[in-house]
């Protein structure tokens, strides 16, 4: 499937989401891949099953940021997430949720890379981490770290993606 191929209509066919994945296992939080290529059904079973509060740990890691600032970027409590980690708690769905939508956009630009057929060496979770940080002019000058708390910041973010992957960044 091309990413820049043109349809009928004269528009640029840019996927939202990869087609759904049947799946033997249930998906992980931090399968980032796996995330991105569920359907929205499989994601909402995820959310409402309980995405561990241990998931941000890997996620931090992977991402090699703090715990803490990813917690920050996804305006989730500190205090919270800390003590469901430590019970081997799940999040909320609200907050489970924020976190899908982090895996989402990493396993997003993972699989952008892999279509593109150079993927080895890329780390798409530590250059997620780095972008997100970056002032972007198509977001007015902010950074879309400051859009990952609300899932319409996150949608935006993975749009803006979805737009640099088929050269109609602006």
């Amino acid at each position: 499937m091309s990413i820049t191929g043109y349809g009928g209509s004269g528009a640029p066919r840019v996927p939202r989401e990869a087609p759904a994945a049947k799946a033997a296992a249930p998906v992980a939080a931090t399968d980032y891949l796996g995330v991105y290529q569920a359907g929205p059904m499989e994601r909402i079973r995820l959310v409402k099953s309980g995405v561990p509060a241990s998931a941000l740990d890997a996620m931090a890691r992977s991402m090699a940021v703090s715990k803490e600032k990813l917690v920050g970027t996804l305006g989730l409590p500190r205090a919270t997430v800390d003590r469901k980690s430590r019970e081997n708690k799940a999040l909320s769905p609200d907050e489970g949720s924020r976190v899908l939508g982090m895996s989402r956009l990493v396993g997003q630009v993972q699989a952008m890379v892999q279509e593109s057929g150079r993927p080895e060496g890329f780390d798409a979770a530590t250059w997620v981490a780095r972008w997100l940080e970056r002032p972007l002019p198509a977001l007015g000058g902010q950074r879309p770290a400051e859009l990952m708390d609300t899932p319409e910041g996150q949608a935006l973010v993975a749009d803006l993606v979805a737009r640099m992957q088929s050269a109609a960044y602006a």
